[in-house]
């Protein structure tokens, strides 16, 4: 009978343990403000983008070309460009954009660099020079004229852009988990699967891996605001997304920078929009390194 109560009792101290996610959410909200604002930010962005064609009052496509540079008001809250869109309506559909580019770029492109980074960390020898060396290449271009120079190579449309950003992502993601590799293989457990016959491929994957998937996370998050602005600023500089796709840099590039004066609206909002993005994504990245690394945990 004991120790059926203490079976019991173990179970239920486990089940308590296991906090529901709205409390886990409140508890995030009240350690890190910024990051739950960030978080709000973002989930907006998601929700926006799910949602679309419920919210957007007008096509982001259709010109109404008798509504040509419509100060903000109605029907047109916030104005309308040159060929009568309104711009509500494309910022509502760039967000889709936006998000479709970053995650698939930031996904692909941290994963690649992830798995070399970890295969370099724990092999070690020539791979990881030759990887290293590779990383050391991509890395000496500036970001934004890498990705410039790889969409001159394979020409301007969305696939491309995620292709671009990817390969932008990948040499960071590796040495973040490169570093991380080469202080985990050196753990006790590590050594002792070894001793015990493991082969290299069992121990990357099934002790080193799921070590490293911290600053993975935190990495891929971080770096979701920086997609973005990549993204927006290949399509400023013409070879982003294609028109008349409803891109926020090709907002700003087109319509926005030749009319500026005349009709300020067209550049300052979609502007707001992906700062105010940007920003909720940078909060958020601080947030989850905060939780997630160890030495800041009671920060």
């Amino acid at each position: 009978m004991a120790r059926a109560a203490g079976a019991v009792g173990t179970a239920h101290a486990g089940f308590a343990a296991r906090k529901p996610i709205f409390v886990r959410l409140r508890d995030f909200a009240r350690r890190k403000p910024l990051g739950a604002a960030g978080g709000v930010i973002v989930v907006g962005l998601v929700l926006v983008a799910i949602m679309a064609p419920l919210l957007a009052p007008f096509s982001p496509y259709k010109q109404y070309l008798e509504d040509v540079f419509r100060p903000p008001g109605a029907p047109y809250f916030l104005g309308t460009d040159d060929l009568g869109r309104d711009i509500l309506s494309r910022i509502i559909w760039g967000a889709r954009i936006s998000l479709y580019v970053g995650l698939l770029a930031v996904i692909s492109g941290t994963t690649v660099g992830g798995v070399a980074g970890l295969v370099s960390g724990y092999v070690g020898g020539k791979m990881d020079m030759l990887l290293q060396r590779l990383m050391d290449a991509l890395m000496s271009f500036p970001t934004l004229i890498l990705a410039l120079s790889i969409m001159a190579a394979l020409g301007t449309s969305l696939s491309n852009v995620v292709i671009a950003i990817a390969i932008v992502e990948i040499p960071r993601a590796s040495r973040v988990m490169r570093s991380t590799a080469l202080s985990v293989k050196e753990m006790q457990y590590v050594e002792a699967a070894r001793a015990v016959g493991s082969s290299g491929w069992r121990i990357v994957f099934r002790h080193v891996l799921p070590n490293c998937l911290a600053p993975y996370i935190v990495l891929a998050t971080a770096e979701l605001g920086a997609a973005i602005i990549v993204e927006a600023s290949l399509s400023f500089l013409g070879l982003g997304t294609p028109p008349p796709e409803p891109s926020w840099g090709g907002m700003l590039a087109r319509s926005g920078r030749s009319y500026l004066e005349r009709a300020p609206w067209i550049a300052i909002f979609p502007g707001l929009v992906m700062s105010m993005v940007v920003f909720g994504f940078n909060l958020l990245g601080d947030a989850v390194r905060d939780i997630w690394d160890p030495r800041l945990r009671r920060a």
